[in-house]
């Protein structure tokens, strides 16, 4: 299994954290692998998937013998894929010949996902890598792709692809959506079942890899200062947003078929919530960690449509950016009848003894005023209030998960000086 991280920064990690996840993997490191990157020459691989292996790779955290194998529709070479992932690996001078030969453990295969023909070329490629160490390699295939691809990918993966010996294993790598909807969903299941192993594959949100996202737990069990508070007794409301400034300009076709909603409430913010709201696992293992969130799911009633706010945002014709003037209908490839949200705002509710009550707002939205995500905790007003009227104001907590992570609380003080005047404060936890 390979660990991944938040990719908004190329900063090395902690060189103790290094060594304990070297430590980790002595056998891997013998073993040939081979990572497969469907959809190489698409966004996600160029401006996530390609500089994480590069940082990888640049820390010594990758087994020593790897071959990284970008596969798509286009017809390039790899030095169209070194000028695309170019700008978004962030190469030191220092690092300038390293990056040269992590690119020399790099190949590139122009195949269609349906027919055989790719297939057959990269089975070759992997047979010629492993041929060369005496051994099967190890794989990874990372589905970068549409969800319409999955189905075709995966069949014919199983077909010529995948390791056939013990002594090597193959894995399966696929990104949210899974599906458009519940039957699709099913479908998709059904289909990799028949195909796979449950342990080979690896259904990814990778939101759940930002810092962060993976602090809340620690934030709320690993301090009793804010266990006792988490519950309806003391919080009035949660909101979890989820803020872009860009458009989809470049996405439209994509995002026009799925929406706001299927494209980040459903999977990141609702991540976010069962994290947020979820009863202390068992242990840090995932199945324990997901069997709790299951059960905060199972307590959630349906929403309903009076509790549902949807919005599509248009052009700004005074904006001094060229792209700020246009609407989501003005892309080429959006519908221009479309009725496909770009804004949500939703009221979920979780009936259980804890959160009984208490609404948690689930916004997110494209073309808005900022960039942000953050989470956003109300408490209830004080039972008995002392001071002058209208002076205390209801403590929050924030939890920012980008940009700039941060942790700060709302608090009320005393304003310094001989009147006995209030002030809203901020204690902030620099992150």
């Amino acid at each position: 299994m390979y660990c991944c991280w938040d990719t908004q920064t190329n900063d090395p990690l902690p060189q103790q954290t290094i060594s304990l996840m070297r430590a980790t993997m002595p056998e891997a490191q013998e073993m040939p692998h081979v990572f497969v990157i469907f959809g190489a020459s698409g966004d996600l691989a160029k401006k996530k998937i390609y500089p994480t292996l590069w940082w990888l790779f640049r820390d010594k955290l990758l087994p020593k013998i790897i071959l990284f194998v970008g596969y798509a529709r286009s017809n390039l070479e790899m030095a169209d894929i070194r000028k695309h992932i170019l700008p978004f690996c962030r190469v030191s001078e220092a690092d300038e010949k390293l990056f040269e030969t992590f690119l020399s453990h790099n190949r590139y295969i122009s195949g269609s996902y349906e027919a055989p023909d790719g297939y057959l070329k990269l089975k070759s490629t992997i047979a010629d890598f492993g041929n060369s160490h005496r051994a099967c390699p190890n794989r990874v295939f990372y589905l970068a792709v549409p969800p319409t691809v999955f189905q075709p990918a995966t069949r014919n993966l199983h077909q010529y692809c995948m390791c056939k010996y013990d002594k090597g294993w193959s894995r399966v790598i696929i990104e949210k959506p899974f599906g458009k909807d519940l039957e699709s969903s099913r479908e998709l299941s059904r289909h990799l079942s028949s195909l796979l192993r449950e342990d080979q594959i690896y259904r990814i949100d990778h939101y759940l890899g930002k810092e962060m996202v993976q602090n809340l737990m620690v934030l709320r069990f690993g301090n009793r200062i804010f266990s006792p508070s988490w519950n309806r007794e003391h919080i009035d409301s949660v909101t979890i947003s989820f803020k872009e400034t860009i458009g989809t300009m470049g996405r439209g076709g994509y995002f026009d078929d799925y929406g706001i909603i299927r494209d980040v409430m459903q999977n990141h913010l609702l991540q976010i919530l069962c994290l947020f709201a979820m009863e202390k696992p068992a242990s840090l293992q995932s199945d324990d960690i997901r069997d709790e969130k299951v059960k905060v799911l199972r307590f959630m009633k349906p929403i309903e449509l009076q509790n549902v706010v949807l919005g599509q945002y248009v052009g700004d014709p005074n904006a001094q950016d060229k792209e700020a003037r246009l609407g989501y209908r003005d892309d080429p490839s959006v519908r221009k009848d479309s009725r496909t949200p770009t804004y949500a705002l939703a009221i979920c509710m979780i009936h259980n003894e804890r959160w009984e009550g208490v609404p948690f707002f689930l916004r997110c939205g494209k073309a808005l005023n900022e960039p942000k995500a953050e989470v956003r905790v109300q408490y209830k007003d004080l039972l008995r209030d002392i001071f002058p009227t209208g002076q205390i104001k209801r403590n929050e907590l924030v939890i920012r998960v980008q940009p700039n992570e941060a942790v700060y609380t709302k608090l009320m003080c005393k304003k310094p000086g001989m009147s006995f005047d209030l002030d809203e404060t901020e204690l902030d936890l620099t992150y």
